[in-house]
């Protein structure tokens, strides 16, 4: 194994094409997720009996099948389908990245919430505010502080699993490493650069969470 900087230098600007989209998928999907795992989080908590275990269900057969195997699913099966508009594969990508993350991101939205003492409801009670001002002005706010930490930790998950895409097509980080390095044999160069590119982006953002976590702990 031998380093060569003109590769290196050939291949950082590839490199930074690829992690463009990386970037979108992640922060595509880390919204998708937070808004739908806190639906999925109000749904299982106020929805009837009768349609709340099938939510349950969907959010388990999610949680529980890998994601790469949900992506080549979506992208294949809904290309297959006859007059059906064509869906980019970056925008299937952050699609289903997002719903897949947002199974967990429920739990921890549900944890959040439980964690808010019964005193704060009864004391919304006693006021006469409505339940979805209850929710939106006090249950909400006090969730949020304790489940912030937990969702920047699923959005960095979320950024190390997004060499999955390259099953779709997606040509990202990693993938353009890949490609580099097949056409330059200059694998060393190619997949160092891509690790320390990762490296450069996730570090300071667990930090950051961290950081954080401590500061919401104070309060």
């Amino acid at each position: 194994m031998t380093w060569n900087w003109e590769f290196a230098v050939e291949a950082l600007p590839i490199l930074l094409q690829g992690f463009v989209n990386t970037l979108i998928a992640t922060v595509v999907g880390t919204v998708i997720a937070a808004i739908l795992g806190l639906l999925i989080a109000v749904a299982i908590r106020t929805l009837p009996r009768w349609i709340n275990w099938l939510v349950r269900l969907l959010v388990a057969f999610v949680r529980n099948t890998p994601l790469i195997v949900q992506l080549m699913f979506v992208y294949f099966a809904f290309s297959d389908i006859p007059g059906l508009v064509s869906i980019p594969a970056l925008a299937v990508g952050c699609i289903v990245i997002g719903i897949h993350y947002s199974t967990y991101m429920s739990e921890s939205y549900r944890a959040g919430i439980d964690s808010v003492p019964p005193g704060q409801h009864e004391a919304a009670t006693a006021l006469s505010l409505p339940p979805v001002r209850t929710f939106t002005a006090v249950v909400l706010p006090q969730a949020l502080r304790a489940t912030i930490p937990s969702l920047g930790n699923y959005a960095v998950a979320m950024f190390k699993d997004t060499p999955f895409l390259f099953a779709i097509s997606v040509v990202e980080l990693v993938t353009s490493a890949k490609q580099f390095g097949g056409s330059t044999f200059a694998y060393t160069e190619a997949f160092t650069l891509a690790g320390i590119i990762f490296l450069a982006a996730s570090y300071p953002t667990s930090l950051l969470i961290q950081r954080l976590d401590k500061r919401l702990a104070t309060y």
